[in-house]
């Protein structure tokens, strides 16, 4: 009698649980672009690090769930990818990402921001100013996920718009940004999962990855770019057995640098 009494204590408890988590997320969880559910972020967890996503204007909409385009792989990369960082590094980090709007005054709170598929954003006058004020004062941009020269020049129009007259340069293998925790000397092309099992081609425009960078007038890094890759996408489908684990695990190495450069500088 005590033991049914105590299995029945058990499963009573899970089953609370269950009712918990899924109240959870009916109140605040997050439906990925694959319709997978996720538990929503926690402000109150205590970091040195936080994954900060930008939030951009319009955009293209796809998906079921009418994903806009700065909202590819979300949440889903950003979290696998901070389960990596506590994994490959001492960076203390929040488990949960957080998504920064392009109007708001919170972008100053966060030093590291990503940037999904810029070949689809836009600026307003003031989004610009507010993006270029946080550069040049210290602020650290990762961008990602844009391929071939369409998709180049919509990117450019919007970096412009921030930096009207900075050069943009091509990063050097020797360049320290590849050197801070891992030696990045080869960087392979990170491929998208659209071009592993999807229907997309890689055109010579899009064939060959590119590491470029933004600095400031010290010579830091303000904006790194990865143009013909997609690391999102690695970071996403690093549990899957059909996506390249060298690929993942390349993506995962600049991860980790980009953040400990900008943690650093």
């Amino acid at each position: 009698m005590v033991l049914r009494l105590s299995l029945l204590a058990v499963l009573l408890m899970f089953a609370s649980i269950l009712i918990s988590a899924a109240q959870s997320l009916e109140q605040g969880g997050i439906i990925d672009m694959d319709g997978e559910r996720f538990a929503p972020a926690d402000p109150r967890e205590k970091a040195e690090f936080t994954f900060a996503r930008f939030h951009y204007d319009l955009g293209d909409e796809f998906g079921r769930f009418r994903f806009q385009r700065w909202a590819a792989d979300y949440p889903k990369a950003d979290r696998q990818f901070i389960m990596g960082v506590k994994r490959l590094s001492r960076v203390q980090s929040r488990s949960t990402e957080t998504v920064v709007d392009a109007n708001s005054d919170d972008l100053f709170n966060w030093p590291w921001i990503y940037v999904e598929d810029p070949g689809a954003w836009s600026f307003t006058k003031a989004q610009a100013a507010k993006l270029r004020e946080y550069l040049l004062r210290g602020g650290f941009m990762m961008v990602d996920d844009s391929h071939g020269d369409y998709e180049w020049d919509n990117f450019l129009q919007g970096i412009r718009m921030v930096f009207p007259g900075r050069q943009i340069e091509e990063l050097s293998d020797k360049d320290e940004l590849f050197h801070v925790a891992y030696d990045l000397d080869d960087r392979i092309q990170v491929p998208g999962t659209r071009y592993i099992w999807g229907s997309r081609h890689y055109t010579p425009d899009s064939a060959i990855p590119k590491w470029r960078a933004i600095r400031d007038d010290k010579g830091r890094i303000m904006v790194a770019i990865c143009h013909n890759s997609d690391v999102g996408d690695a970071w996403e489908w690093a549990d899957s057995a059909q996506y390249p684990e060298h690929a993942a695990s390349v993506a995962y190495r600049i991860g980790v640098n980009y953040i400990i450069y900008s943690m650093t500088h």
